[in-house]
């Protein structure tokens, strides 16, 4: 959501990719995703995964904070002969192995050690590493993610440079971009840089992409209770109040999904467990003094839910 610059980038790559333009020793794509927290980009990654091989399963997630030291690069692909663990295969190697077909991602690769990085390098520019136990394994059907905070403050210090801006919008993120990639050439090497397919840069999320984001939260919640029979109303006024109590603007989305939980899911959560809900009627969702009210008709008269 209000990334859309971002998803074409992808899509781009990808309809090379499906032309058999792309070079075919390397994986399908290898991309580096920069933005600030909760602005979507391991969404867009899960997303992509589901999309391109038809199940959420199909990504492998790394958080490379656990990659900062020397000795984790024995742990990607497997402890050597006589360690412990060495039968066991990589962390990186066996996932990748046993799921070639998938989104591989990268959360914070800044983190990682460089000797880390440096291994990297042979999935990236030759599609394959060996593990530890001698087995080649195949990175070419894979799309590699690799997610970084590098430029986060220059992206949050011009949040107002964004898709809601006018006609300059196209000119004023080639002059942001410039400077976030002014940051991310300090933090990375050039060979590191120069085997990827594209660096995509996630913007600021403003405050009516968090509308639409809280319209697709409460179809989650509304479809969920419609399973259990009950349907769910939750009026403009009550979103309203879902957007406000949870936008932040250094955070993005991420404090907004909290918002939904703790205003909407937790008191429903205690009115389905008390058995409060009737399947004929509706739970209307609207705001009150002293915040969501949730109200049924209930034999002629309405029940109302503590807010």
């Amino acid at each position: 959501m209000g990334q859309e610059r971002a998803c074409e980038v992808i899509a781009r790559a990808l309809r090379r990719s499906r032309a058999d333009l792309k070079d075919p020793r390397r994986p399908i794509g290898s991309f580096l995703f920069l933005g600030p927290t909760g602005v979507g980009k391991t969404l867009l990654a899960r997303t992509l995964a589901e999309r391109m091989f038809g199940e959420k399963e199909a990504i492998i997630q790394i958080d490379m904070s656990e990659y900062m030291e020397k000795f984790t690069v024995s742990r990607m692909i497997g402890s050597p002969p006589g360690y412990v663990g060495h039968d066991e295969g990589g962390q990186l190697t066996e996932q990748v192995r046993r799921k070639p077909y998938s989104v591989v991602l990268f959360d914070e690769i800044e983190k990682a050690h460089p000797d880390v990085i440096q291994l990297l390098l042979q999935a990236l520019e030759d599609g394959r590493l060996t593990d530890s136990l001698g087995r080649v394994v195949d990175f070419r059907n894979t799309i590699i993610i690799m997610t970084s905070n590098v430029g986060a403050d220059v992206l949050q210090r011009n949040n107002s440079v964004g898709f809601d801006v006018g006609v300059d919008s196209t000119r004023d993120y080639e002059k942001l971009k410039e400077r976030i990639m002014e940051e991310t050439k300090r933090a990375f090497k050039p060979e590191f840089l120069n085997r990827l397919t594209d660096i995509i840069i996630f913007q600021q999320l403003a405050k009516t992409h968090m509308t639409k984001i809280v319209d697709i939260e409460v179809a989650k919640v509304a479809k969920r209770l419609l399973d259990l029979g009950v349907k769910l109303v939750v009026n403009e006024a009550a979103r309203g109040y879902l957007v406000d109590n949870g936008w932040d603007e250094k955070y993005g989305a991420r404090p907004l999904r909290r918002a939904v939980e703790r205003l909407l899911e937790d008191p429903l959560a205690e009115s389905i467990l008390r058995d409060d809900y009737n399947k004929e009627e509706p739970v209307i969702v609207s705001v009150g003094e002293k915040g969501l009210v949730f109200t049924q008709k209930k034999s002629g008269a309405d029940t109302e839910p503590k807010a």
